[in-house]
């Protein structure tokens, strides 16, 4: 693969205008009670992660990176299918997105993340390195209706990533690890009785 550290500004800004329409209106639980944030907040984190990363890797795709990282809930989150964004991206774009889908074919959630684990790993390490990205942004704070089994349930879930696809990028793979030692602050320490 060759090294592409150039992007064009203007197709980046094309492609945030439609990913910001394929998202209108979608929210996800913020970190307190009650609270809703719009979607392209996340999209918008992870393109960040990717920015910086690209900024510290010497040899990276920038191009594929950013747009997967752009990109990379659509096909799970959106009516746009695989065709449509190879048409308009081309085959290593799509083919990208896609691995970074999960497959909604599969009900085992755990089945799912690994599913999706195995077509990440065959893309380039870019692609790999947007699924440390989104996680890394998933791990800034719960959603204030979580539990804490389902936040040891997401730390696991980040530490399979982690050991699956650090090899991809020592900048990322770093700061995700830093990321899950960090969210264990948010899992309540368990009683201990006298």
């Amino acid at each position: 693969m060759k090294e592409q550290k150039d992007w064009s500004i203007d197709e980046i800004q094309r492609i945030w205008q439609l990913v910001s329409r394929l998202h209108n209106s979608q929210k996800y639980g913020g970190s307190k009670d009650g609270e809703q944030v719009e979607y392209i907040n996340h999209i918008g984190s992870v393109v960040f992660e990717i920015f910086k990363a690209i900024q510290l890797t010497p040899s990276i795709n920038a191009d594929l990176a950013i747009k997967c990282a752009m990109l990379h809930d659509t096909i799970e989150d959106t009516d746009i299918s695989y065709e449509k964004i190879n048409d308009l991206f081309g085959n290593e774009v799509a083919d990208g997105v896609l691995a970074l889908s999960k497959n909604s074919q599969i009900e085992s959630s755990s089945e799912k993340m690994l599913d999706s684990l195995r077509r990440i790993k065959q893309q380039p390490k870019e692609v790999w390195a947007v699924k440390m990205a989104d996680r890394i942004c998933n791990l800034y704070e719960p959603p204030f209706y979580w539990n804490d089994e389902k936040k040891l349930i997401y730390i696991e879930e980040a530490e399979t990533i982690y050991r699956e696809l650090k090899d991809a990028n020592e900048y990322l793979a770093n700061r995700l690890k830093t990321k899950i030692k960090e969210y264990h602050r948010f899992v309540e320490s368990p009683k201990i009785e006298s």
